[in-house]
């Protein structure tokens, strides 16, 4: 058996929750930000400190906009506001007053539009075609509300084929509706305030962490590290099981190949998912599984409104289909629903199954405060963490001790 004794320490909730902190403490996270930045030089440091042999590899995505300030003034309130990705290019900054309606002639005003709650993570055709009947209606700009379960901005991930909106679409958080309200029964304009700008060809960096080359098949290990706000709970816990996995391999000297793979442009294209796939990744066949660290795979669940210590219901393990009894074993103590892969997976595995690797396992979810600035330290603890670590480290080590029969 694969030796467990040095592992106890990195797999605690007190470690883990420390990396969750200390991913927090970067700030912003998305793509080409200095958050984005200081978190690949932390993990590479934590990945050299533990004994792999570390690389960058550079990402570079052909476009991304930048928020230095952005504003909406309603009834004499300020209200931060996030533009919509892909700002029109002509709009990347812009001062705008004018009167806000929700429906008659809206020429030359703030048309305000309101997408409920899906549950939906990424930009899909309703959306597109909501804004674009919005647009086409000749609003000079769209204040654009969507449902969530904290009331606040939220984000979809985006790609970098999608077209810029024919005109600005600012998101604000449904908490500050009453202001708007009060803006279009008294007639007063409604003012938005935008500092920004494009950058082109914008450079990233995957993290690749490798041990044990030459030794039989790859186990490859990924987690995503950027995204739309802080992120905390949406990428944190990821991360930190990342970390604790690796650390455990190094400290167990564990006799297998393993590559950990730490991705960058998430929420713009999974481009660094895209990059590393294409070039870096070991070839489905001499590969024995692909391990994935998704996103809020240990928040705090809510309960008719209020915060509970229990773990966000809406998780799941996401694997293919030979990988059941394997998870069935290892994750018998963790509340997760199975989503068994046949067509296609979810997020970045999503990627992974369409590339053709035919053993994987991983966790996904979405919790209260996911994708909105609100996502902070709060919404994860120590002993929700810690399950979930263990039990990732408890598969892991099986499928290096069963090698093929792992998946039988």
């Amino acid at each position: 058996m694969v030796g467990q004794a040095a592992a106890k320490d990195v797999l605690s909730g007190a470690s883990l929750y420390a990396d969750v902190a200390r991913y927090e403490s970067f700030g912003l996270h998305r793509f080409g930000s200095p958050g984005d930045r200081a978190t690949a030089d932390w993990i590479a440091g934590e990945m050299k400190q533990a004994g792999f042999e570390v690389s960058f590899q550079p990402v570079v995505l052909g476009r991304q906009y930048v928020v230095e300030q952005a504003s909406a003034e309603a009834s004499g309130t300020s209200i931060e506001a996030t533009p919509f990705w892909w700002p029109p290019e002509d709009k990347a900054s812009f001062h705008l007053s004018a009167l806000l309606a929700r429906d008659g002639d809206v020429a030359g005003k703030i048309l305000w539009l309101e997408l409920p709650f899906d549950r939906g993570a990424y930009l899909g055709p309703a959306h597109r075609d909501a804004i674009a009947e919005a647009a086409a209606r000749k609003p000079a700009a769209i204040l654009l509300t969507i449902g969530n379960p904290a009331d606040d901005r939220f984000a979809y991930n985006v790609t970098q084929e999608d077209a810029p909106w024919p005109v600005p679409v600012m998101v604000v958080g449904a908490k500050s509706r009453a202001a708007f309200e009060r803006a279009i029964a008294s007639g007063e304009p409604v003012t938005f305030d935008v500092k920004g700008h494009y950058e082109r060809d914008v450079a990233g960096r995957n993290v690749i962490a490798e041990t044990g080359a030459g030794r039989g098949p790859t186990i490859v290990v990924s987690t995503p590290m950027t995204g739309w706000y802080s992120c905390v709970c949406e990428r944190g816990p990821g991360i930190a099981n990342f970390l604790a996995l690796a650390r455990t391999v190094a400290a167990e000297k564990w006799p297998a190949h393993l590559v950990f793979i730490a991705t960058a442009g998430h929420e713009i294209g999974h481009g660094g998912m895209e990059l590393f796939l294409k070039h870096g990744a070991p070839a489905p066949k001499d590969t024995l599984a692909w391990i994935h660290f998704g996103s809020s795979n240990a928040c705090y669940g809510f309960a008719e409104g209020a915060g509970t210590e229990r773990p966000e219901q809406e998780r799941y393990l996401v694997l293919s289909k030979s990988a059941v009894a394997l998870t069935d074993e290892a994750f018998a103590g963790v509340a997760a629903k199975r989503l068994v892969t046949e067509k296609q997976a979810v997020g970045e595995l999503r990627d992974v199954h369409a590339a053709g690797y035919p053993n994987f396992l991983g966790m996904a979810g979405r919790h209260r405060t996911f994708h909105t600035p609100s996502d902070d330290l709060g919404a994860t603890g120590p002993e929700i963490l810690e399950p979930v670590a263990r039990a990732f480290v408890g598969a892991a080590r099986k499928i290096v001790e069963r090698g093929d029969a792992a998946f039988r």
